[in-house]
């Protein structure tokens, strides 16, 4: 999708589906900030100005189970690397539902680590400010282990922040944050490193 006016009419789709901002923000990998002018706007303002934001579709990678593994055993290599800077041992591997969920699974099995999943609070009805995400039950349990955080694309750094303060509250230590694509340039987010196969610079 090229053109923002593709960009508005995927947003409206996805709304009319059901899905809530958030969801629809992974959906297109934008921020939601992005969304609701997508969905209120429209189109440029008087003078021009839209949002300053980029679409990353990694749909070729997605759509391919081999190419999701081989793209688990890059990053897998990047946060080991993270790990013996600081001499840390890996023990569970978060996936952010559910974009970082695949990439995470295969990670788990690569590192022979333990998998959980962390549902982002981009995924409930209730969007406020005060809304937090929650592990699934399901799966491993990061209370006394070291964690590395898995998400497809970096937009704000919201939902990472919202990940890294749950891993602490449930009683695990974040050591890395990893993800494909990171569009702010984050070297680290509340003091977790942050280690992305692409950053995206944006000049001037």
């Amino acid at each position: 999708m090229k053109k923002i006016e593709d960009l508005s009419q995927k947003a409206d789709e996805l709304q009319q589906s059901g899905l809530t901002t958030g969801q629809i923000a992974d959906e297109l990998n934008i921020s939601t900030e992005t969304v609701v002018w997508l969905l209120t706007n429209k189109k440029p303002s008087p003078d021009g100005t839209i949002p300053k934001d980029i679409s990353v579709n990694w749909g070729a990678l997605g759509q391919n189970a081999t190419r999701l593994r081989c793209t688990a055993q890059i990053l897998c290599d990047m946060v080991s690397e993270a790990a013996v800077i600081q001499k840390e041992y890996i023990d569970v591997i978060v996936g952010v539902s559910s974009s970082g969920v695949p990439v995470a699974s295969f990670m788990a099995g690569e590192m022979e680590s333990e998998f959980t999943v962390y549902y982002s609070k981009k995924i409930k009805s209730d969007e406020s400010e005060g809304a937090k995400g929650a592990f699934a039950r399901n799966f491993a349990d990061v209370r006394g282990k070291n964690c590395v955080i898995i998400d497809d694309v970096i937009s704000s750094g919201r939902t990472l922040t919202d990940v890294i303060a749950q891993t602490k509250a449930a009683g695990g230590k974040p050591i890395a944050v990893a993800v494909l694509v990171d569009k702010v340039g984050f070297d680290e987010i509340d003091g977790v490193p942050v280690v992305a196969m692409m950053r995206i610079t944006r000049l001037g």
